[in-house]
């Protein structure tokens, strides 16, 4: 799939007279890793096979649908989140960093990423049991055969994705310093998420936080609530990135118009 999509690029390339621009933008590379029970995707930013830097590292939920067409919920619609680490990377907007695609667990995915357990819905309340397997489980090993950095370790999801990770930043702030919060389902369970936020004592995670302005006006209101809950709490305009767009749906198309810029934000340049 890569290699087909580098010899595309190559041929617009000569084709448009643009092979010294193409030829500023160095490709990451991805990796598998088998270690747990559900496929583990790694993106490695161009700089990783030409020296013995180490890196911050990026867990990102439901990893089917960032980097493979074919593995995305709607084939053919998904995040290209390693094209936009290269250019983020390519473009100096962004420190370099290793991602880590975690595939959710098929039918137990709502379990999985829902702090609670909603009555309404009989189902939620497995994050914690997944929070234990990333940080006790999966970040160890990845640690061991990748070059991180393990103190700078940053989580990121969509949708119910975005729900699980703020609910690792909140509750181990010592571990995830960094969040990309995008269209979070704050619905759930009566929004009980707004009231970890209120509870919450520790250092602040920096925190990328959006929403989509076709997403529907329930949507809308529960993240802008959100935001103003993060607000009161301390977040700022220095360590809370938050963004409306306008023509945002809740789709992996949406998402993957904004990942640059989470990425450029969360791993902003020293």
């Amino acid at each position: 799939m890569r290699e087909m999509r580098d010899t595309l690029r190559a041929t617009f390339g000569r084709v448009l007279g643009l092979e010294n621009r193409r030829r500023a933008l160095r490709l990451g590379r991805l990796d598998r890793f088998g270690a747990i029970a559900r496929q583990i995707t790694i993106y490695l930013p161009p700089s990783y096979d030409r020296g013995d830097m180490r890196y911050p590292v990026l867990y990102m939920q439901d990893g089917q649908n960032l980097f493979d067409a074919e593995r995305a919920f709607i084939p053919g619609q998904h995040w290209r989140l390693d094209e936009a680490a290269d250019r983020a990377i390519s473009e100096r907007k962004a420190q370099p960093m290793i991602i880590v695609g975690i595939d959710h667990a098929g039918p137990e995915r709502i379990d999985e990423y829902t702090p609670t357990y909603d009555p309404k819905r009989h189902a939620g309340g497995g994050a914690a049991a997944y929070m234990k397997m990333v940080i006790e489980e999966l970040k160890p090993r990845i640690d061991e055969s990748y070059r991180t950095n393990p103190n700078e370790t940053a989580a990121g999801g969509s949708s119910l994705g975005g729900l699980v990770t703020l609910f690792l930043g909140l509750m181990r702030p010592d571990v995830f310093s960094r969040l990309a919060v995008m269209s979070p389902s704050a619905w759930w369970n009566n929004r009980a998420i707004l009231d970890l936020v209120d509870r919450f004592e520790g250092p602040r995670p920096r925190i990328w936080l959006d929403v989509g302005g076709r997403e529907g006006r329930d949507t809308l209101r529960d993240v802008r609530l959100l935001r103003d809950r993060l607000q009161r709490k301390g977040w700022n305009d220095a360590n809370l990135g938050y963004l409306e767009d306008p023509r945002g749906d809740h789709s992996e198309r949406a998402w993957a118009r904004r990942a640059q810029r989470m990425l450029e934000f969360l791993f902003a340049p020293v």
